[in-house]
């Protein structure tokens, strides 16, 4: 499964024509893509108008969609914060923190467009799509 950030989902709803979203196009309905909740929350707030927001929910509703945190993943996420600012690397959010941490735990890869999860794919084995 390939979890999509939310820095690819805004591109592709803008059709913005990124690395990223030329996967992602090529990608829906050959293979196995999903999001968590805390990305759709993201993807949603920036919405403006309520038809778009109805066609983006009704499209990623038809994706597999998994629930964030949960017990397990806020300490394993709180974990890897801890590690990797003790490695001097400020990790700069939270919910960023808890989607690479729930892919990690998951085995999921992830597909982003944050320089966020960059840190988790050096230091912590985080596996991320190469466009």
């Amino acid at each position: 499964m390939v979890i999509v950030d939310s820095s690819v989902w805004i591109d592709y709803f803008r059709n913005e024509e990124t690395e990223q979203t030329a996967w992602l196009n090529s990608s829906l309905g050959l293979r196995s893509v999903g999001l968590t909740n805390l990305i759709l929350c993201e993807v949603l707030q920036g919405v403006r108008d309520e038809r778009r927001l109805r066609n983006t929910l009704n499209f990623l509703a038809a994706l597999p969609i998994f629930d964030l945190p949960g017990t397990g993943i806020a300490i394993a996420s709180a974990h890897n914060y801890r590690l990797l600012r003790d490695r001097g690397i400020k990790v700069r959010s939270t919910i960023d923190c808890l989607i690479a941490t729930f892919c990690i735990l998951e085995g999921h890869q992830l597909l982003h467009r944050d320089r966020d999860f960059d840190s988790f794919e050096e230091h912590l084995k985080l596996v991320v799509v190469k466009v």
